[in-house]
């Protein structure tokens, strides 16, 4: 589905991912293997955990590559610090790709930058891009956050996707995460509704099971921290869908 204007409204944005044709994984990503950049621990279960699952069914298991340590969800915890919660938010992302099939300790990258600063631009920036290219070497495509996601990591994921894609010439593919949750009247500069919806129906308890075991996202680990993270139940609202989104950027 290809809506050419100027701009679009986010309802009208919404509207044509809920109506983008379905397609199976090798239409949408061909026959190579798939590099799925996660901003954060979760991210991956959110907006791909039926693509996962779907691919290791297939036996054509994805990389993951979480981009930052997620330790900014509970700062002012003083029994979760920030090396204890980095452990636990790896651990927790470990667990949740095993219950979407992902078995292979080489199939998960943590770059461990820190939540919330991953970079824009500069050295660190490039420095990023040099790593993932190395990492997506015999990949065929690259799948990172929607570049409007409105979240400073999840933005540097999609540049840095798109340095990757055109660095090694791969293809380069994005999905929505926190993009489900925008205003419907936001206007964005957003030119078009391109892409395919991924039937996740045979695997969709398993992404549901691996939603889940990221615990301390959820309001069922961490106490002392009133004002930490906890994922809205209206967000997880839009991840209990039949199908993911993969947006042609």
């Amino acid at each position: 589905m290809n809506v050419e204007a100027g701009g679009m409204r986010v309802a009208d944005i919404h509207s044509g991912w809920e109506k983008l044709p379905f397609a199976n994984i090798e239409e949408i990503f061909g026959l190579g293997r798939t590099l799925i950049l996660a901003p954060h621990p979760d991210d991956e279960s959110l907006g791909c955990g039926g693509l996962i699952a779907a691919s290791c069914r297939l036996g054509r298991a994805p990389l993951v590559v979480i981009l930052t340590d997620g330790t900014g969800s509970h700062p002012a915890s003083r029994k979760f610090p920030q090396a204890t919660l980095r452990r636990l938010r790896e651990r927790e992302a470990a667990e949740a790709l095993h219950r979407l099939g992902l078995d292979d300790p080489d199939a998960l990258v943590f770059l461990g930058l820190r939540d919330t600063a991953a970079p824009h631009r500069g050295a660190e920036f490039v420095a990023v891009v040099d790593r993932l290219a190395q990492l997506a070497e015999g990949c065929g495509t690259i799948c990172a956050p929607w570049r409007h996601d409105p979240h400073c990591d999840h933005e540097a994921a999609d540049r840095m996707a798109r340095g990757v894609a055109a660095r090694i010439g791969i293809r380069h593919l994005a999905y929505p995460v926190w993009g489900w949750t925008l205003p419907a009247d936001t206007n964005l500069p957003e030119p078009r509704v391109r892409g395919w919806r991924l039937d996740i129906s045979a695997v969709a308890a398993a992404k549901q099971h691996a939603i889940a075991a990221h615990r301390s996202q959820h309001g069922g680990v961490i106490h002392d921290d009133p004002a930490g993270f906890q994922l809205p139940a209206s967000m997880l609202a839009h991840f209990r869908r039949a199908y993911e989104v993969f947006l042609e950027p």
